[in-house]
């Protein structure tokens, strides 16, 4: 039986329902064992969300994809995630859009997606540790927002630095069982636009 490979990642996307070819690529050339714990490392490949420092959990790598069509990146964006955990969604990011500001909570885990991150040659990230529900207002506006923690509803800070026409997904729900929606700025505010897929997320540190 051969190991599993970034082709299984790609499979299990493609079964969820993921189509955007370029989403796929970044999927398939972006090897997941790179940012994964050591001890972690024999499943890497394994679409299955893995047990990371501070009792947190990488997200599963389909739903990664899920959430990244669902910003209908082209190349050019300028985008904020929050949650950069390890680094591996963070590098997919990097990989689709024009540049990437990540907010992690926690020091040693941002500390560990950046060291991974430069061993990948990813240079267009910018590593924020911080409080990711006031998103970033030194680089806003943003394109496009992906947030990799539940909350209730989406924090008024990210809306407010979105720029009108982006796009922002997000787990919606208390931590544990959530809606993960996709949603569209307009300038009356957001605009819930699809349920990309059910899931369970930790809950956004420092929300309201």
């Amino acid at each position: 039986m051969h190991p599993a490979g970034p082709e299984e990642l790609v499979r299990a996307a493609r079964h969820a329902g993921v189509t955007d070819e370029r989403v796929l690529r970044v999927l398939h050339t972006t090897p997941r064992e790179v940012f994964v714990p050591l001890e972690a490392r024999t499943a890497a490949y394994d679409d299955a969300p893995l047990l990371i420092a501070h009792g947190q959990v990488t997200t599963q790598p389909s739903l990664s994809a899920l959430m990244l069509e669902g910003l209908a990146l082209t190349g050019g964006e300028h985008v904020l995630e929050v949650g950069t955990g390890v680094g591996f969604q963070t590098a997919l990011l990097a990989r689709l859009a024009g540049d990437v500001v990540s907010i992690e909570w926690w020091t040693d885990l941002s500390g560990q997606a950046g060291r991974a991150l430069a061993a990948e040659g990813v240079s267009n990230v910018e590593l924020v540790v911080g409080n990711g529900s006031r998103g970033f207002p030194q680089r806003a506006p943003f394109d496009a927002v992906l947030v990799s923690a539940a909350a209730p509803d989406v924090p008024a800070a990210l809306v407010e630095q979105l720029r009108p026409g982006g796009r922002l997904v997000q787990p919606i729900g208390m931590g544990g069982d959530e809606q993960v929606v996709l949603f569209e700025r307009r300038e009356s505010g957001l605009r819930r636009v699809d349920v990309l897929a059910l899931a369970r997320f930790v809950r956004l540190r420092g929300g309201d």
